[in-house]
């Protein structure tokens, strides 16, 4: 048997240190594995971040992914759409750095979006094929709705010059409406195309500010104590015009001419529309008030209307707002 020796004093002071570091670690270990235990996620399917979570969902490219999830931010008010979710395809942000980004518009043939960034007078367009955006149309006179026809060519609704336009594929412009019955349009707002050649559109004031556009003469209902001045930073011949109409939805004809479709009285305050997939029924969203327009309620609902009929141009039924 051999004598144990007692450690000098450097060993002792390097024991000491050894078992200090040595209790100060395990302690380290276990406190983590504690805060691991408390923030290990309770049994079952982990859920992605979405609009509601803390810290919300980052939409950005550096973004929690949400593959193999149905994404969280998309909720179907009606159980029928839910077979139509693709459980791995996640909204994605695509761009930002608009001031009021509306009136988006898919272009099939040339695999690119456009929309309107209304303040900031000026289209702007997504490429698919590398993600890149860049200003697509400026100036836009203030456009809002974007849809194009069966033949390719991009329709506009222009807040400042308050009318319907579109684009020819040579890139010229056609006037398709800017007034009805004799008077001014309000400021168009969306516009979609149907198969016969027909072109609809809802017709609100919201155009008539300088946010969005321009507001009416002095004593215009958008301008009525006169303090602002619709002519300043526009072109000659812009600021002019005074509101005429009530928000209406129209129909422009093939043949150019412009008829009244859904009146005020059925669906208040239009906005966005779209056409059933067979193109028989006609969806309108009905919002709320516009410049100088009264105070009152939006409607809750979305309103329908029966289309007309396909080439005849005669009403298949009864327009009846649905609450």
């Amino acid at each position: 048997m051999i004598p144990k020796q007692a450690p000098d004093a450097e060993d002792g002071d390097a024991l000491s240190r050894r078992t200090l570091l040595t209790a100060l670690g395990i302690g380290a270990i276990a406190a983590g594995s504690g805060s691991a235990l408390a923030q290990a996620p309770a049994p079952g399917r982990a859920a992605p971040p979405s609009t509601v979570t803390s810290p919300p969902r980052d939409f950005g490219p550096g973004g929690a992914p949400t593959t193999y999830f149905t994404d969280p931010d998309i909720l179907s008010v009606d159980p029928l759409f839910d077979q139509y979710a693709q459980p791995n395809s996640a909204i994605t942000r695509l761009w930002t750095g608009a001031l009021w980004a509306e009136g988006p518009a898919w272009n099939a043939q040339g695999r690119y979006l456009v929309w309107s960034d209304i303040p900031n007078n000026r289209q702007m367009r997504w490429l698919e094929e590398d993600g890149h955006v860049s200003v697509f149309r400026t100036p836009s006179n203030n456009s809002n709705g974007n849809s194009f026809d069966f033949q390719g060519r991009q329709l506009s609704c222009e807040h400042l010059t308050r009318r319907v336009v579109r684009y020819e594929l040579d890139g010229s412009i056609t006037v398709l409406a800017d007034s009805f019955d004799g008077k001014r349009l309000n400021s168009p707002n969306d516009v979609v195309p149907h198969p016969d050649g027909s072109y609809w559109f809802t017709d609100p004031p919201y155009g008539g500010q300088l946010y969005e556009g321009a507001p009416d003469v002095a004593g215009g209902p958008s301008n009525a104590s006169g303090r602002l001045n619709p002519r300043l930073g526009q072109a000659v011949g812009i600021g002019g015009a005074r509101r005429e109409l009530p928000t209406n939805c129209y129909r422009i004809d093939p043949s150019g001419r412009v008829d009244l479709v859904v009146t005020e009285d059925q669906v208040p305050d239009p906005n966005g529309l779209c056409f059933s997939p067979d193109y028989r029924r006609l969806y309108v969203a009905s919002t709320g008030k516009g410049p100088g327009e009264m105070p009152g309620p939006a409607a809750r609902a979305r309103s329908t209307c029966s289309t007309w009929a396909r080439t005849t141009g005669s009403r298949t039924g009864a327009c009846s707002p649905t609450a």
